[in-house]
């Protein structure tokens, strides 16, 4: 077992460390009580951290955020809250910050009594959150299937958009259960600050049905990751990047080919900064789990080989990015038969050199759901959900570069 704080031999040629440069994670006070998980994080243009989750009401659920500053968080606010919420590990609601502060948010609802019978609901605040627009569709789409898994992002001061995995051209919901002839699509839609939407468009017609998607920008724009789905069932990670008037076509980071018969539901993390674009991503091929960091610099037009994590059990996957300064962060799962462990990794930025360190241990299952990493000063802000005596918590920790001895 790694022991916090030690910097670790990495495989596969990676360079070593030097003494002293390993990871500090120090705990951060969290401004929730009782059932609190599906975590989402944003950072506005100040540095300070936004939090999101969802908690349970009287009847039904809530989507909550605060915001911290590095001192303290808020008091907690209520965005949206209701009875008919689909409410899933994988698949959460957020919240993101605007270039002019404006504050937009977004759940899932149900649709019709199937299972994933569900739609985007999205909802905006001009002042902080202390009063919110009423909700609207993300999509045109009413039709009882799937509709979730959005990245969202700002397209300029005015507008923003979002991507989504929609299930209406699926033949049935079924295709949602990791498997069928199902043809679920990746959409995308461009909102006004009125909520207005002006247009909704396909980037790509087949892809895995229940695979988180990502989203960062880069110099030229937004840069959209996903997994892609094959005729052969080919499940890598592809990329698309949007250069003011059309979306590129889908590539791949990387020929992994990776034949799965269903969804992992393991979706993939990207970060950028100007034109360096990173990438996170688990796959399996040979039925070996590996989690893989791609570096791009040129936008994301193309990427160099990866370089594989350096995980010590089984991997489970759930990965996050943060982009620091000249260190990329990396978090993710592993497994035994006696937990899971929350693991978090700071790469240099030409990814020759590398720094590891358990986080946490936790329950094994997907009650755990997905950790989320966001920049935060020189060092990055983590979120993750654990569970004591049934009931769903988020803990939270600031990482950063431990000083020399």
């Amino acid at each position: 077992m790694l022991r916090p704080g030690i910097a670790v031999i990495v495989a596969l040629g990676l360079a070593v460390a030097p003494a002293g440069a390993a990871i500090r994670s120090t705990p951060v006070p969290l401004p929730m009580q009782g059932h609190a998980a599906q975590p989402g994080l944003d950072t506005d243009a100040k540095g300070d951290i936004y939090l999101s989750w969802i908690a349970t009401a009287a009847k039904g659920h809530q989507l909550r955020f605060s915001r911290w500053d590095g001192k303290g968080f808020t008091v907690s606010a209520t965005v949206a809250q209701g009875t008919r919420w689909f409410v899933n590990w994988a698949d959460v609601p957020g919240l993101r910050v605007m270039p002019d502060g404006a504050l937009v948010a977004w759940w899932l609802e149900k649709t019709a009594p199937g299972t994933y019978a569900y739609g985007v609901r999205l909802t905006r605040s001009a002042d902080g959150g202390r009063t919110w627009s009423d909700a609207v569709s993300a999509h045109a789409d009413s039709s009882p299937a799937e509709h979730g898994f959005v990245s969202l992002w700002p397209m300029d001061a005015h507008r923003f958009a979002l991507v989504w995995l929609d299930g209406r051209d699926a033949p049935s919901e079924d295709a949602h259960d990791h498997g069928g002839e199902g043809a679920t699509g990746l959409r995308t839609a461009v909102f006004s600050s009125a909520m207005q939407a002006a247009g909704e468009s396909l980037i790509d017609a087949r892809v895995c049905d229940c695979c988180q998607t990502d989203v960062a920008l880069a110099r030229q724009g937004p840069v959209v990751v996903f997994r892609d789905r094959s005729e052969k069932e080919i499940r890598d990670i592809a990329v698309v990047r949007w250069d003011g008037s059309r979306w590129s076509t889908p590539r791949p980071v990387h020929a992994d080919n990776w034949t799965m018969p269903g969804c992992p539901v393991n979706g993939p993390a990207v970060a950028a900064r100007g034109d360096d674009v990173y990438v996170a991503w688990y796959t399996a091929p040979g039925d070996q789990p590996t989690l893989r960091l791609a570096r791009s610099t040129d936008g994301g037009a193309s990427f160099a080989a990866p370089v594989t994590l350096p995980a010590r059990r089984s991997v489970s996957g759930r990965v996050d990015l943060a982009l620091v300064k000249d260190a990329v962060w990396v978090s993710w799962l592993e497994e035994t038969d006696e937990g899971a462990f929350l693991m978090a990794a700071r790469y240099t930025s030409d990814l020759s050199t590398v720094d590891t360190t358990q986080i946490a241990t936790l329950p094994r299952g997907r009650g755990t759901g997905v950790p989320r990493l966001a920049p935060h000063g020189d060092g990055a802000f983590l979120v993750w959900t654990t569970v004591t005596d049934g009931q769903p918590q988020l803990r939270a920790a600031q990482l950063s570069e431990a000083p020399a001895d």
